[in-house]
């Protein structure tokens, strides 16, 4: 996988250059800044706790660096890296559906515009804006549209979490366990 994003990396900005020029190389930048690490924030060594980061430009959400300890368990880095691949997977999605929104948005705004005959600006030099009902054809028109795509990522965010909610218990579980066990004598002879 990660071969793979690095080649596309390599390969997609190139063939955009080549076929499309600098509009299409700007896009292939946001998607791959969407898509590269998150955050460059790297909480201190001591810490024993997951941190929370600055939200990402792309996403709007706040990413999370996941606190490794010494004596992780098989279980308990399962979890962790599950909740890392959720976390990954569920800021790809919301920087690709952002990334759409806001270009269908403003093509949504320009047709309008054109259509009424208006320029990108004002007289006053300002950008020109539609009213909230305009706005509210392409709101509608835009969840009606990702319907299924977001019905898919519903769906996907609970089976998701309903498994990392497992991966908890059973980690707690391992943890009581260890606990409660009889611990095992050292035996001089």
């Amino acid at each position: 996988m990660a071969a793979l994003r690095l080649r596309n990396k390599i390969l997609f900005p190139q063939l955009c250059r080549a076929f499309a020029g600098r509009r299409c190389q700007l896009a292939a930048e946001r998607r791959d800044a969407a898509l590269g690490p998150v955050s460059r924030f790297c909480p201190p060594k001591p810490s024993c706790h997951d941190w929370i980061g600055p939200p990402d430009k792309y996403s709007n959400l706040r990413p999370v660096q996941f606190h490794i300890p010494e004596d992780e368990s098989p279980l308990e880095q399962k979890l962790r890296e599950l909740r890392q691949e959720t976390q990954e997977w569920n800021q790809q999605f919301w920087a690709n559906q952002n990334l759409t929104f806001s270009k269908e948005k403003e093509e949504f705004i320009h047709s309008r515009l054109k259509a009424k005959g208006l320029g990108l600006r004002t007289e006053s030099g300002q950008k020109a804006t539609l009213n909230a009902e305009e706005m509210a054809d392409f709101y509608k028109g835009f969840l009606s549209k990702n319907f299924r795509k977001h019905m898919y990522y519903n769906r996907d965010w609970y089976r998701r979490n309903f498994a990392i909610t497992v991966f908890m218990g059973r980690v707690v579980l391992e943890r009581v366990w260890k606990r409660l066990r009889p611990k095992q004598k050292l035996s001089s002879s």
